[in-house]
């Protein structure tokens, strides 16, 4: 049923996915709802929602990410960077966590589904030193954009990307940023079936 639901949904977007890129987003909603009973990854419960709400929502990123190596800073049970590794196999993301218990998801999410492009971490940003030079830094209501640019201004150089995933626009926070960064590019995001705004936010340094 969830397999339907899926296909239903991508039908409605320009993403084409394989069926075993379908079956491996099947089996990460199954996880996270089997693992959410526990530990409390998710506040979305029924696995239908999850379709929606996470498996569309971070799938809608993947035609605007261009480079081959990303961080998803506060990836919590792997939003939206497992999503984008089963849709984009040929690129590298570390998905950064401080909870431990998100982090042992994770890795049974890697294990599970054979993603050879994951590298979960248990880290604070701030302490965090990639080994690659990075093309963007990636969260999904992780912080403000003036806190991502802090905490995460180390990860990139000056041809790094900052992908902020927003609901609303958030004219506020892009008032306030700070000096060596500037706003690059919104992008309105479609979701199928989500009855909310959806905007990528991309900022770029100075």
């Amino acid at each position: 049923m969830l397999h339907q639901q899926l296909s239903s949904l991508l039908a409605q977007t320009d993403i084409a996915l394989t069926e075993l890129q379908q079956q491996q987003l099947v089996q990460y909603v199954e996880l996270l709802d089997k693992w959410n009973k526990a530990y409390n990854l998710t506040s979305v419960r029924d696995p239908s929602e999850m379709v929606v709400k996470h498996i569309m929502d971070s799938l809608m990123v993947a035609p605007h990410l261009a480079g081959k190596h990303y961080i998803d800073v506060g990836t919590g049970p792997g939003l939206p960077g497992i999503v984008l590794a089963i849709a984009l196999p040929d690129t590298q993301f570390v998905l950064l966590d401080s909870l431990g218990k998100r982090v042992r998801f994770l890795m049974q999410v890697k294990h599970a589904l054979g993603l050879d492009n994951v590298t979960p971490v248990q880290s604070r940003v701030e302490d965090y030193q990639p080994s690659v030079k990075l093309d963007g830094v990636l969260s999904r209501a992780f912080a403000s954009l003036q806190d991502m640019v802090q905490w995460c201004e180390h990860l990139i150089d000056n041809s790094g990307r900052f992908i902020a995933l927003k609901g609303q626009f958030p004219e506020q926070e892009l008032d306030s940023l700070p000096t060596g960064v500037h706003f690059e590019q919104k992008i309105s995001l479609e979701v199928p079936e989500l009855d909310a705004e959806r905007h990528l936010i991309i900022l770029s340094k100075d």
